[in-house]
């Protein structure tokens, strides 16, 4: 029964039938895998863990462990299961979503390298490549999104990686992916892409070009806010460097963490559907104010529905407002009187959540133009009643002057 039921898995070409079917146990007869926690892995003779270590070294995908830092049966069906769905190479596990950016740069990355990076990158990226890395004899530069003339412009023979973030963080810019991959390919450099908002559910960065895609697997891959962890599926150009970044850096995620990501991602799909249905009637709701700009792509004949629509399948619950207003103090009241958003930090789980982002949280953004009276909102759409979350916003939407 288990034989004919993994061969008829792999002919399952649905990215939700994968999700539902994947990571049984036929052992246990459970419907889910089952949790394992070690830190010493027990071996029936010194044969035996020579044998394993062999094993690893010859295929270093096979979950050949000698030690629990390296993994345990629970991660490792995490890791097959994003592999899957990404249609990488492999997946890496780290236990945050920043992790998986430091694991990028990390195994990338050297002395005397250079990376071009998107503006709109979310800043502790920005922190990390422009002012830590700095120390490490490794340069920054930055491209506009709206410009891709930026990257052609930064490029010199030290240029190792181009790291994307689509779409950009909070002010939501939507790049043409396939041109910046057509540059990186022309001077054969390393491209990776934070896929945090999309999931592989609605873009594969992977199958479409790029080495190297991060997903915050605190975000909508759990979806409960309950739990942190990060995800970086590979090239196998790539899978080597960060085999060997990894094994070195510790960055491991717990079983309990991954236990938890997976049973999330069994609703994946179900989720950002909702989450997607009730964002576009928002998105719409709102672009009827006018001192409101959205910042999401649902407007057919501009810019930003185009390229978003070029190259994923949906959207995500992700937006941004520019609210244009003479008082900052009522763009703050319009926050703070929401009663069905929470103020906080994160998103992606099954809550609505709204943040008054200044721009001294955008970072040191070169190519962000905002006028004294612009300000930016973040919300996060999330599962409630949509009426409920529309009424909400146009309650308190009237302390915006």
């Amino acid at each position: 029964h288990c034989q004919s039921y993994i061969s008829n898995l792999f002919m399952a070409k649905s990215f939700k039938t994968i999700l539902k079917q994947t990571s049984k146990d036929f052992k246990s007869r459970s419907v889910n895998p089952p949790l394992v926690r070690t830190s010493t892995m027990v071996f029936k003779s010194m044969s035996d863990l020579r044998q394993t270590q062999k094993k690893s070294l010859k295929n270093p995908r096979g979950g050949y462990f000698d030690y629990g830092r390296q993994g345990t049966s629970t991660t490792l069906e995490l890791e097959k299961l994003l592999t899957k769905l990404e249609e990488s190479y492999y997946t890496f596990l780290t236990p945050t979503g920043f992790g998986a950016v430091f694991l990028t740069l990390f195994s990338i990355l050297r002395p005397g390298d250079e990376l071009i990076i998107a503006d709109p990158v979310y800043s502790p990226t920005r922190n990390l490549t422009e002012k830590y890395l700095k120390d490490f004899q490794i340069l920054a530069k930055f491209y506009n999104p709206n410009d891709l003339s930026t990257i052609k412009k930064n490029l010199t023979k030290k240029t190792k990686l181009i790291y994307v973030e689509n779409p950009g963080s909070n002010t939501f810019e939507f790049q043409d992916l396939g041109k910046i991959l057509s540059i990186a390919k022309s001077k054969k450099i390393y491209t990776a892409i934070d896929n945090t908002w999309g999931t592989p559910y609605f873009l594969k960065p992977i199958k479409l070009g790029f080495d190297l895609s991060i997903v915050s697997g605190t975000k909508y891959y759990s979806g409960h806010s309950d739990v942190m962890g990060g995800s970086l599926a590979v090239s196998q150009r790539v899978f080597r460097r960060v085999l060997q970044a990894h094994n070195m850096t510790g960055l491991r995620l717990s079983p309990d963490d991954a236990y938890l990501i997976m049973r999330g991602l069994r609703t994946l799909d179900v989720r950002l559907d909702k989450h997607e249905e009730n964002s576009i009637k928002i998105a719409r709701f709102l672009s009827q104010k006018k001192n409101i700009e959205v910042l999401y792509p649902f407007k057919k004949n501009s810019k930003n529905y185009k390229l978003w629509k070029k190259y994923y399948s949906g959207s995500s619950g992700l937006m941004g407002l520019k609210i244009t207003s003479k008082n900052k103090k009522s763009v703050d009241k319009f926050v703070n009187s929401l009663k069905h958003f929470g103020h906080g930090y994160s998103w992606g789980g099954f809550e609505s959540l709204a943040l008054h982002q200044e721009i001294k949280e955008q970072g040191n953004r070169k190519y962000l133009k905002l006028r004294s009276n612009e300000y930016i909102v973040r919300l996060h759409i999330g599962l409630e009643d949509l009426e409920d979350l529309i009424r909400d916003l146009k309650n308190s939407l009237k302390h915006i002057r």
